[in-house]
């Protein structure tokens, strides 16, 4: 099993059923194998429904349970998951077109290589304009994810040894990244799009808080110097600030 998707769902059905349609982009890599995985906080709104109505379609696997938040319940995703990498595509978010293009060249990369696969990723405002989200270098992690979360293909290996830690209640996943950095798990980049997503998550409503714990994480586990995390804060907030007012606006 080359790849797992995870999708992390609560109260959205309707996201359900978009992240699931864009799965037939990556079906058409038929050498490719995969498997998706949906862990639902115990919607009440026919998501489990209608995913026990897919009859294991993509090999399906899913649970519908309570949980402690959207960290929690990708650590439950990362359990399940059978893959050689894991990629977090929550629901709403969707694959580009061009995903199978992509994970040819993910299939091509040496079993030995621990490193985390870096693509870009199309960023939708909802009033008809999207963003495109170009990867980074690997030295941009002293400032924040070298890519969109919804591009990383993250070794399951690296997961599981460095799960979410749900002490960072907005940028968990920045401070997952780091911990696979500094342990040796080098960012690769590939070429090309791999996902499509939203504003209005987490970070984009939260974005004070978002800034706050990115710090911590370039203090406690990069080792950032005070006054280069003050300057790194500084600039977030003013990034994420102008984001939130877009969203706002749209």
């Amino acid at each position: 099993m080359l790849l797992s998707v995870i999708t992390v769902a609560w109260k959205n059905l309707a996201g359900i059923e978009k992240t699931w349609q864009s799965l037939a982009h990556l079906a058409r890599a038929n050498d490719i194998s995969f498997e998706w995985i949906v862990v639902d906080g115990n919607s009440q709104d026919g998501t489990a429904e209608f995913l026990e109505n897919l009859n294991g379609q993509y090999s399906l696997r899913f649970v519908s349970e309570k949980d402690n938040g959207i960290y929690d319940a990708m650590n439950k995703g990362i359990a399940m998951a059978q893959g050689r990498y894991a990629l977090f595509l929550n629901s709403g978010d969707i694959f580009h077109q061009d995903i199978a293009n992509v994970v040819h060249q993910l299939a091509s990369a040496s079993a030995k290589d621990n490193a985390m696969i870096i693509g870009d990723a199309l960023l939708d405002f909802g009033d008809g304009t999207k963003i495109e989200r170009r990867a980074k270098q690997g030295w941009y992690i002293y400032h924040s994810l070298p890519a969109s979360h919804q591009a990383i293909f993250f070794p399951l290996s690296g997961l599981r040894k460095y799960p979410y830690d749900l002490q960072y209640k907005v940028s968990s996943d920045y401070a997952l990244a780091a911990k696979m950095y500094k342990s040796g798990y080098a960012f690769k980049r590939i070429k090309g799009l791999v996902s499509e997503f939203s504003m209005g998550g987490v970070s984009t409503s939260n974005n004070i808080e978002l800034c706050h714990d990115a710090r911590k994480v370039q203090r406690k586990i990069l080792g950032v110097p005070g006054f280069i995390a003050e300057l790194s804060y500084k600039l977030r907030m003013r990034t994420t600030g102008k984001a939130k007012a877009l969203y706002n606006k749209a």
